[in-house]
């Protein structure tokens, strides 16, 4: 028989894997019972199991002392990894469980992770003796034991790393070790000063971006806790602002139908706000965003969508959400002044926005001739380096309210 389906656990989990193996094996063998085991505190405790369902003892989660089974004593070296009939070995015999089940043929492989360290064993038998078994099945459960120690050993770094970025992004949100900067926007007519956007900044920027951040908050579960602390830090810089200028503050959609979102408004001048919504995050239902956005709007919140006119924009959150600002991505800002299509697509966001009331705002802007050629278009609002990077709330607060037009 070929051993090539042993091998072909396919993709899935690390737990569907192991099983698929072990019901190959204990198949080929032909024993009636297969298990996977891990030794805990003393114990025994059956991991995976395969068998024929109406007689199979084993079941998944149980336990009992490790004294008291075949593997404690197979992986001390005091019983043989292959027993054609387990009452002739003198230790077995003497095990309660031998005249219970009862086993009559065994084969058991100690099971270590990769570094080497014990997990516990890879075990098949049968009800009744056997004694066509050889050592060349024993091989066989062996390379069984090493395939699921592979398949352990991936799965258990996995857990490790998973609890690892856990524990940073755990940190960051109990030390609250989000730091804002605040990005000046100006009007594109004079010049005029006119927001700041809100930026979340981690203390290792120089290695990875606050998108790395927010995303590996998202996979270890922890995404919501870090965005409602980095928008209210980003809050409390209003304050400081002169009150003339709003303030814009980044959120996801999902956090907005939070119970958490209304609340994270208390007692802020929502008139000064602007919350700022990403085109390209997913929206699982815009009935729910609207309800839930109808109350801070009504006071005065006013809402910006990010990111239009990327690759990647489909305009429903503009078309859904009746936004008051649109902000073309810096994409497509990048050399709109020497870019045909860059400035056809820009124009026509630009007018689409005119006609339906809305401010549209240019992201990225980083040279005159962009600046002037953005100007021309008619897009209304402004930022970038060309015009003041992301500063900390000190230096954003003696900012003047008019600035130089770029020629």
């Amino acid at each position: 028989m070929s051993l090539a389906h042993l091998f072909d656990a396919g993709p899935g989990t690390a737990g569907e894997q192991v099983q698929a193996i072990l019901q190959a094996v204990r198949r080929h063998l032909a024993m009636d019972v297969g298990f996977v085991s891990e030794f805990v505190s003393g114990n025994r405790v059956f991991r995976f199991t395969d068998g024929r369902p109406s007689r199979n003892p084993v079941t998944v989660g149980a336990s009992d002392p490790l004294e008291k089974s075949f593997c404690y004593y197979v992986a001390r070296g005091m019983m043989p990894e292959l027993m054609h009939d387990a009452v002739e070995d003198p230790i077995a015999a003497g095990l309660s469980v031998t005249h219970e089940l009862p086993v009559g043929a065994h084969l058991s492989v100690p099971l270590r992770h990769a570094d080497g360290t014990a997990y516990g064993s890879v075990c098949c038998f049968s009800f009744t003796p056997d004694r066509s078994l050889t050592t060349r099945d024993l091989g066989l459960l062996r390379l069984c034991a090493d395939l699921v120690g592979a398949v352990l050993s991936k799965d258990r770094r996995a857990a490790l790393d998973l609890e690892a970025r856990r524990a940073r992004i755990r940190a960051v949100i109990e030390a609250e070790a989000v730091e804002i900067a605040y990005q000046p926007i100006y009007r594109v007519a004079d010049g005029r000063l006119m927001a700041f956007e809100a930026l979340a900044r981690f203390g290792d920027a120089s290695r990875r971006g606050p998108d790395a951040w927010f995303a590996e908050a998202a996979t270890v579960g922890l995404d919501e806790d870090l965005e409602f602390l980095a928008l209210r830090r980003a809050l409390s810089g209003c304050a400081a602002l002169d009150p003339a200028l709003r303030l814009t503050v980044n959120l996801s959609p999902a956090r907005i139908t939070s119970p958490r979102f209304e609340a994270a408004f208390a007692g802020v001048p929502l008139e000064r706000i602007v919350l700022e919504l990403t085109e390209h995050a997913a929206v699982a239902c815009y009935d729910a965003l609207r309800r839930a956005l109808m109350p801070l709007r009504a006071r005065g919140l006013r809402l910006a969508i990010d990111d239009v006119g990327a690759g990647h924009a489909t305009f429903r959150h503009v078309l859904d959400l009746s936004p008051e600002l649109i902000k073309l991505d810096m994409s497509l800002i990048r050399g709109i002044d020497g870019d045909p299509a860059r400035r056809a697509l820009a124009e026509a966001i630009t007018a689409y926005g005119r006609r339906i009331g809305c401010e549209v705002v240019a992201e990225g802007v980083e040279t005159s001739a962009e600046y002037v050629a953005l100007r021309d278009i008619g897009v209304t609002r402004a930022q970038g380096y060309l015009l003041g990077r992301p500063m900390p709330i000190a230096q954003a607060r003696g900012l003047p309210l008019s600035a130089a037009v770029p020629d």
